[in-house]
């Protein structure tokens, strides 16, 4: 894991000098030092990656896409492993309605339940489910 956080610092800072804080890829940079630091079990800073990726984003791409998304649900994960519960509805339902609009209400993108009832994604979902 230290070696991942170091690769990413360095993809950041480099992203950051060619293109700027607010590019798409350094905001997707940004995003997975989030999801490495939520694996780290560093939340604080995962958050803080994870609200400067949405905040780039929404800017970059607008609320509804499909980027912004993804990272809109990142928080929703997040915000449950921390037990803010409310925060994470948000999150996740707007995550959903969103791809909903983007993609259908049956894409596998949009519910992750397409699998079958005992994929692991369909079997994340419904625990997902068990916190609301």
């Amino acid at each position: 894991m230290a070696e991942a956080e170091a690769m990413y610092r360095r993809a950041l800072e480099g992203y950051e000098k060619a293109w700027g804080p607010e590019h798409t890829s350094t905001l997707n940079t940004v995003n997975n030092l989030g999801v490495l630091y939520a694996d780290q079990g560093k939340m604080a800073e995962a958050e803080a990656m994870y609200r400067r990726a949405l905040e780039g984003k929404e800017k970059a791409w607008g609320p509804e896409h499909t980027s912004t998304l993804n990272t809109v649900n990142d928080l929703g994960v997040l915000y449950t492993d921390r037990g803010k519960i409310a925060e994470a509805e948000a999150m996740y339902r707007r995550a959903l309605e969103g791809k909903e609009k983007a993609w259908g209400p049956e894409h596998t993108s949009t519910l992750d339940t397409a699998w079958g009832p005992e994929h692991t994604s369909t079997l994340n979902t419904v625990n997902g489910l068990g916190f609301f």
